[in-house]
């Protein structure tokens, strides 16, 4: 694939087709809510406005909308104005294949034909492969990505100054959205105003999915290239690293909290150390074992909580939705009881979704066939 020269970034973010294909991708799902439904209403105005404000650089992000999620665990979520969004979706679409080509195969998330599901099977692939498995995952991520580190990444892989503006104001407007979900960590050379160092993305920026893999892809070739580490895994702030042999995992573990606080990242310590793979991986919502999965007990909960509060007023168009999506998802692991139980607590285990439950979890009919022969037969 040929790239564009440098020079050409920043037209190709501004230009007609670029914005009104990423109105389409920033409006995919989301029609029927207000705020896409207000810019449509102006669709060519609106995108001509945007147009006339990135060219003049007059552009000027808005505020954040902002608020908690709790499944699995508690997040500060920030939503930006559905025109700010085609403006990520713009930019974001002449950028990532840059970046895409710069990150390592086994870098899993927010990245075409990556995600959960070839995660896992990455993982698993892994655990059958070696005995050892170090797992880690960062403490508060988004919160802590540091402005300055960030836009030096960047800088290394894009070289128009109209890029980088437009991504400088981009990172301005979300400065101190998680600022009260920082607890402020101090490295070494810190001095007392480093707490106020500009850092933090905004969780639900599709801007902040692909800087966050940006922010990481010196640690993952560091792992790569410099540790020798050939089974590693990584999907956002969790990563794992395997091996046979666990005294080296352990010097790994070291050299990688040492090689994190260049970045100004920290891990979970406590929790980060070598362990057999046969005792299971938890990682993105399952337990892996070298030869089966598991959904995690607390995920199966938090459905079966749900669907019941589905089950007793919800439409019957909403209930069909959640379940297939729940399945869609269970289905990778080894759930065909959990499934059943699930919908059986219910009473939705009779019925038919579009084909889509019977044909999933009904019971398998024992194969008819000749008895085998006994020993004394052969």
């Amino acid at each position: 694939m040929s790239v564009q020269p440098e020079r050409e970034l920043f037209p190709r973010v501004c230009d007609w087709d670029n914005l009104w294909l990423a109105y389409e991708r920033a409006s995919r799902g989301k029609r029927g809510g207000a705020p896409a439904a207000t810019f449509e209403y102006m669709l060519a105005d609106n995108l001509l406005q945007l147009q006339e404000e990135l060219r003049e650089k007059t552009y000027q992000p808005g505020r954040y909308h902002s608020f908690y999620i709790h499944e699995p665990k508690r997040r500060l979520i920030s939503a930006a104005p559905f025109r700010d969004r085609v403006v990520h979706h713009a930019l974001c679409n002449v950028t990532a294949p840059l970046m895409e080509a710069q990150f390592i195969p086994d870098s899993y998330a927010n990245r075409v034909g990556k995600g959960t599901h070839r995660a896992l099977d990455r993982c698993q692939q892994f655990a059958r492969r070696y005995p050892y498995v170090l797992q880690c995952d960062v403490k508060q991520f988004f919160p802590s990505i540091d402005h300055a580190i960030l836009r030096e990444t960047l800088r290394a892989t894009l070289h128009s100054t109209d890029v980088l503006w437009l991504i400088d104001r981009i990172l301005e407007s979300g400065r101190g959205v998680l600022s009260e979900e920082y607890e402020m960590v101090y490295f070494p050379g810190d001095d007392l105003f480093a707490i106020n160092r500009p850092r933090g993305l905004p969780i639900g920026n599709l801007t902040s999915q692909w800087w966050g893999n940006c922010y990481l892809n010196p640690f993952d070739q560091f792992v790569k290239r410099e540790l020798g580490c050939r089974g590693y895994v990584r999907y956002v702030d969790d990563f794992l690293l395997f091996s046979d042999d666990k005294a080296m995992l352990w010097t790994w573990r070291d050299a990688i909290i040492e090689r994190l606080a260049h970045y100004r990242l920290t891990i979970h310590a406590g929790a980060a150390y070598p362990r057999p793979v046969a005792e299971g991986i938890p990682f993105l919502g399952f337990i892996v074992f070298p030869d089966h999965r598991r959904l995690k007990r607390r995920r199966g909960l938090v459905y079966r909580r749900r669907l019941r509060r589905l089950a007793q007023s919800a439409p019957q168009a909403l209930i069909d939705a959640s379940v297939r999506g729940w399945i869609n998802h269970a289905r990778y692991g080894d759930t065909y009881g959990l499934r059943r139980a699930v919908l059986a607590e219910c009473g939705l285990l009779g019925l038919e979704v579009q084909g889509l439950w019977i044909r999933r979890i009904r019971k398998r009919k024992p194969r008819q066939g000749r008895p085998r022969k006994t020993l004394a037969q052969r």
